[in-house]
């Protein structure tokens, strides 16, 4: 059958092991290839158990594995709900990525952020694509970690050679400008030269956008407080309502949403402080959170890279509380874009004290506007990632079934030769 007469399969893999930014990144880019082609087929591999409340274009579907948890204070993980060890879970995850890479058969596979997956379960789908000539793609947020803490997981993870052998293109979501995420990572010229910059990826509202019922009671402009998946904001979203108690007179109400991974004893607590005032009301969780910014006279949140691709999108004045740990990842971008003009930023390793906080929050309407600082192609993610896309489905190659197979075990591949993608992306010089 010709290639122009069949669906056009991509597949996506991200581990979700904590949080709601890699799902929702993989969402947004899934969505606009099956908008941007009808004959685009797209099916997302993911940890997330959150990922069966989104929704999604015609043309996506989702394999949801085994679920994994990320301890906050450790950085090891555990099976999220089956009573089994972790070993066992991560065996499971990875036959069902590689049975679902051999049967589904894509014509790309963009794996998210962590290059043989977690704890290397993407590995053998990565070896039996590569077998089959299946183009293999990397995409990278803008941020990753302290250049020197990645450098040191990157080593004790074997990453470079992935990188090196697996690897046709590694796309990163961001533009050098704000920051270079393979900096102080000692790889060769042929992955730096297979390297692209694609802007950041652009936010749209659905079209049949509902609004939670609960902004509806405010009188007056509000305030978006958000902290992400929740899992880590406790202590923002107990830094906004210390405000708010330190300084009952703040002008602007406030909606927080807690987020699905919070505590449900913080969550409670919150709403018992929160119930306090006339002007604050709560959520635990949106699947448009689009919606609510977009009324938002302003945004309080920690800094993951897709609440920072919101606020650029809906052009929010923003102030950015990032977290430092297990990663610098929210630091270092906040920091960026601070430097630039984009949000201002609250340091909380500082000290949260209450006053500096209501101050922010009473200045946070006089801020500029994102859009008032010129950064070109910053938001030019989508368009570009999708140019990227088409140019690797022009030749599509899914290579035979084989249901049967092993994992696959071809010596590494040479490195690929120079791509011309065709696209005015910055090319890296990290």
């Amino acid at each position: 059958m010709p290639a122009s007469s069949r669906s056009k399969r991509v597949l996506i893999y991200s581990h979700d092991s904590f949080g709601l930014g890699h799902v929702s990144r993989c969402r947004t880019i899934a969505n606009a290839l099956v908008e941007a082609d009808q004959s685009v087929s797209v099916l997302i591999l993911s940890g997330s158990p959150m990922i069966g409340s989104y929704e999604f274009r015609s043309g996506i579907d989702f394999v949801r594995v085994p679920g994994v948890v990320k301890q906050i204070d450790t950085g090891e993980y555990d099976s999220a709900n089956l009573r089994v060890g972790v070993e066992h879970t991560m065996e499971m995850r990875t036959r069902i990525i590689r049975d679902t890479a051999d049967i589904f058969r894509p014509d790309l596979f963009i794996v998210d952020k962590e290059p043989l997956g977690l704890r290397g379960e993407v590995g053998p789908a990565l070896r039996l694509l590569k077998d089959r000539g299946t183009p293999l793609v990397l995409g990278l947020r803008d941020v990753m970690d302290d250049p020197t803490a990645l450098a040191q997981e990157w080593e004790r993870k074997k990453i470079v050679p992935a990188l090196r052998d697996l690897y046709d293109e590694i796309w990163i979501y961001g533009l050098p400008q704000i920051n270079k995420p393979l900096t102080g990572i000692d790889v060769p010229p042929s992955v730096r030269h297979k390297t692209v910059y694609t802007g950041y990826l652009h936010r749209e509202l659905p079209l049949h956008a509902d609004i939670p019922h609960e902004i509806e009671e405010i009188d007056g402009p509000f305030i978006l407080v958000t902290s992400g998946g929740g899992g880590d904001g406790e202590d923002l979203v107990d830094w906004v309502l210390a405000a708010y108690e330190h300084d009952p007179h703040i002008p602007y109400g406030a909606v927080i949403v807690f987020g699905p991974f919070m505590s449900a004893t913080a969550r409670e607590a919150f709403k018992d402080r929160a119930a306090k005032f006339k002007n604050i009301r709560t959520l635990t969780f949106t699947n448009n959170l689009g919606a609510l910014m977009q009324r938002a006279a302003g945004v309080v949140a920690m800094g993951g890279y897709n609440t920072f691709c919101e606020i650029l999108s809906f052009d929010k004045k923003a102030i950015i509380v990032p977290r430092t740990r297990p990663r610098l990842e929210q630091f270092i971008r906040a920091r960026a874009a601070r430097n630039i003009g984009l949000v201002e930023m609250l340091d909380a390793d500082k000290g949260r004290d209450p006053q500096a906080m209501a101050t922010a929050l009473r200045q946070l309407p006089q801020q500029g506007l994102p859009s008032d600082v010129v950064v070109p192609g910053l938001l030019d993610g989508l368009g570009n990632v999708w140019r990227l896309v088409a140019k690797q489905l022009m030749h599509p190659h899914r290579g035979p079934a084989s249901l049967d197979a092993g994992e696959g075990s071809a010596e590494p591949a040479p490195d690929p030769a120079p791509n011309s993608v065709g696209v005015p992306p910055v090319r890296a010089r990290t």
